[in-house]
């Protein structure tokens, strides 16, 4: 889709790394808790008739099976099939909204998880870290808003992370915020999108993959 909308991300250029801050988990021995702070977003060139904006954030390159997911003396393999993950589910943002300021959605890693409902003047969702962290007594919970990266630190390959802002023909998606996932959201938005623009983030955990970039 071709047009003059444009997304913005300061913190990094289009397709580089992402710094750590803006990150769930960072390199260490395997891995350590990051800053967990949502980077700031800025969009201009919306086009006429757009009524309202979404935001997704979601990472590709998930593995599709666990097995090998965090587990010393093995890697997950390349070749493995990916699924996305979403780390952030955001809508029904008003149409004069043009910017998101950095830390607005998360300013540091919240055990048990952020709310889900009205935030930054639109509807958030669920992200996927909802599920990763399901019966696990110290970090379950529901978790709204965002939440940055955390690849396996024993991935073979580097992570992208696809921000994704989007302007809409529709004041309101009409979604029930308790099963509001970046997958609703997707169909939901069939055949009300006017415009999209995507800012690409790299990043990853394992050490030698790092090396290589």
């Amino acid at each position: 889709m071709t047009n003059e909308f444009s997304l913005h991300i300061n913190a990094w250029n289009d397709g580089e790394l992402i710094p750590a801050r803006f990150a769930l988990g960072k390199p260490g021995e395997p891995m350590e808790m990051s800053e967990n702070i949502s980077p700031e977003l800025t969009w201009s060139g919306a086009p006429a008739g757009t009524k309202s904006f979404a935001v997704l954030v979601s990472d590709p390159d998930v593995p599709s099976a666990a097995d090998d997911v965090n587990v010393d003396d093995r890697d997950v393999p390349a070749d493995l099939p990916r699924v996305d993950f979403f780390h952030w589910v955001l809508v029904d943002l008003p149409a004069d909204v043009m910017s998101i300021a950095e830390g607005a959605a998360s300013s540091g890693i919240t055990p048990g998880g952020k709310s889900i409902g009205e935030s930054l003047g639109g509807l958030t969702g669920a992200n996927d870290y909802t599920g990763w962290f399901a019966g696990d007594a110290d970090m379950e919970g529901t978790y709204g808003s965002y939440d940055g990266p955390c690849p396996p630190w024993n991935d073979s390959i580097v992570h992208r992370y696809n921000f994704d802002v989007f302007a809409l023909d529709v004041e309101s998606l009409g979604l029930d915020q308790s099963a509001m996932t970046g997958a609703v959201v997707r169909e939901a938005m069939e055949g009300h999108v006017l415009a999209t623009d995507r800012h690409v983030g790299l990043y990853a955990l394992n050490k030698s993959v790092l090396a290589a970039l």
